[in-house]
């Protein structure tokens, strides 16, 4: 049935179309943190995630990179290819930050001498488990042609995101990435690369760019995205203009 809305997330919204295969992926205007505890809402964001993840997909898909992504629909809505995605949160990294700071003992800030890869159980239940690829293989979430596979997409997407950044004064410091089967069996990237999923850092001042303004109330969550979509070149949403200075 055509409207139906089939997942309901912290952020978006998918909903079936006339056809089988094609889905309408909605952004929200939620924000939500450390696992729902903390959560708001931003006139705007919907449309200004929208706008810079379409954009971000036109790029992968100009250097050949499989996505899920279709087609933008509207200032709040794109279209995109229905998957079943692999239970897996993807986590690429060139800069030490977060969680991996903490585990590592590296200091927040300090270059990877190469982007590395990892994996996390999509459990909620279980607060989202960083996996070895022992443990993937082990709960059969995917095999290890896929596992591999899907490890050298994540690659390819950083490939095109970093350097784009660093051409508009942006480090990619990390991002989450997910990863889908379509009807055919093939592996596509799916989901969306915002500044919600990415953390993005300004080249020169290391100022956030992304959702860790709301993480730790830095600045205004609208504001900040309004900044990485204008270093992008892109128009701004109507909704988010009054955030535009």
């Amino acid at each position: 049935m055509s409207g139906e809305v089939i997942y309901e997330g912290k952020a978006k919204q998918l909903v079936t179309t006339d056809d089988e295969q094609v889905l309408i992926q909605s952004f929200k205007n939620s924000a939500t943190a450390f696992n729902g505890v903390k959560y708001a809402e931003f006139e705007g964001k919907g449309a200004l995630n929208n706008t810079i993840s379409c954009f971000l997909y036109e790029k992968l898909h100009e250097a050949g990179v499989a996505t899920h992504y279709l087609g933008k629909l509207d200032d709040t809505q794109m279209t995109v290819k229905r998957l079943k995605i692999v239970p897996l949160e993807v986590v690429v990294r060139n800069v030490a930050a977060g969680s991996l700071s903490k585990r590592t003992g590296l200091e927040e800030g300090a270059a990877l001498p190469h982007a590395i890869v990892e994996t996390y159980y999509k459990k909620d239940e279980l607060g989202d488990p960083i996996l070895a690829d022992a443990h993937v293989l082990m709960l059969d979430l995917i095999d290890a042609d896929g596992l591999a596979l899907l490890k050298q997409r994540a690659l390819e997407v950083n490939a095109v995101l970093q350097p784009l950044m660093a051409s508009v004064g942006i480090t990619l410091v990390d991002f989450k990435l997910e990863f889908g089967h379509s009807a055919d069996g093939e592996l596509l990237l799916g989901d969306e690369i915002s500044p919600d999923t990415c953390r993005l850092w300004d080249a020169s001042s290391a100022q956030k760019l992304d959702k860790d303004v709301f993480r730790r109330d830095l600045a205004g969550l609208v504001e900040t995205y309004v900044v990485v979509a204008q270093r992008l070149g892109l128009q701004i949403p109507e909704a988010a203009r009054y955030a535009v200075k």
